[in-house]
Formats: structure tokens, C-alpha cells, sequence
């Protein structure tokens, strides 16, 4: 419970974040900006539904495990696919490849803990906290670079 709720603070947090910053984020040369408040905001709510998908009362592990690869399934591809569109315009805030870091670590575990659930073997719901951390690290550092590297 504690996971979700900071999730979704979080994700207000990112929301005020780019509402601050809104004009110049839209101002900027691409769309990397926007693309980057996007990768953030969904690296966050996957945290959330993961979270909420654990909550889920009664549900047996086979249940956690499809419901868990689907969502992290989902998230991930998305958040990929902005993580490889927004590094060679983030450039000028971030190394190259922090983008591309921050989106693995806030997805593939997940998507390694679901599949570790279903096998009954190999971690299981560690994956899935590694993937919490990472999503909430890789969101917090985003927000950072929307709230104040933007500015300079």
C-alpha cells in the first residue's frame, strides 16, 4: 500500500514538474522533453499498477504472474520506445545512454519478476521490487532534469 501511494504522489509530483516547466518544454528544439516527461510519468504509474495488481485479494501466483508479464509487457514496450526516441535529443541534460539505462531498470525487472513468478523459480517478487526501484530512480531522475536542468 505504502508503493502505491507514492507512486501516485510521485507521479503528481512529475505532473506539477512539467506544468511549471510546460512552455519551455514545448519550446525545445524536438521532442525530447516531452518525450521524457512521458517516459517518467510512465515509469511511475507502472509502479503504481504493479503495486495495485499485488493488492489484488485472493488471487493465486499464476494469477500475479500472466497479470503482472501482461502490464509490465505493455509498459515496457512503451517506455522503450521513448527511451530510444528521446536520447539523441536529451543529449544536452544527460549522457546518451542514461535514458536508455533508466528505462531498463524501470521495466525489465518486472517483466523478469512476472516471468520468475510463473516458473516458481528465480526471485520472483525481488525482480519485482528491483523494478519499483529502478522505475522510481529513473522517474526521480527525469523529474530532475524537467524541473531544473531545463531551466538553465
Amino acid at each position: 500500500m505504502a508503493t502505491a501511494s507514492a507512486a501516485a504522489v510521485l507521479t503528481g509530483l512529475v505532473f506539477l514538474a512539467v506544468s511549471i516547466n510546460l512552455e519551455r518544454i514545448l519550446k525545445g528544439p524536438g521532442l525530447g522533453e516531452r518525450d521524457l516527461a512521458l517516459q517518467s510519468l510512465l515509469l511511475l504509474l507502472s509502479v503504481l499498477v504493479v503495486a495495485l495488481i499485488g493488492l489484488i485479494p485472493g488471487q493465486s501466483s499464476a494469477a500475479l504472474g500472466v497479470e503482472l508479464l501482461i502490464v509490465s509487457l505493455g509498459f515496457g514496450a512503451v517506455i522503450a520506445r521513448l527511451a530510444v526516441i528521446t536520447t539523441p535529443e536529451i543529449r544536452r541534460y544527460l549522457p546518451v545512454a542514461v535514458p536508455l539505462l533508466l528505462g531498463v531498470t524501470g521495466s525489465v525487472p518486472f517483466v523478469v519478476g512476472a516471468v520468475s513468478i510463473l516458473a516458481r523459480d528465480g526471485g520472483g517478487l525481488y525482480w519485482v521490487f528491483g523494478g519499483i526501484v529502478g522505475a522510481v530512480v529513473g522517474a526521480s531522475i527525469n523529474a530532475w532534469v524537467l524541473m531544473v536542468e531545463i531551466v538553465r
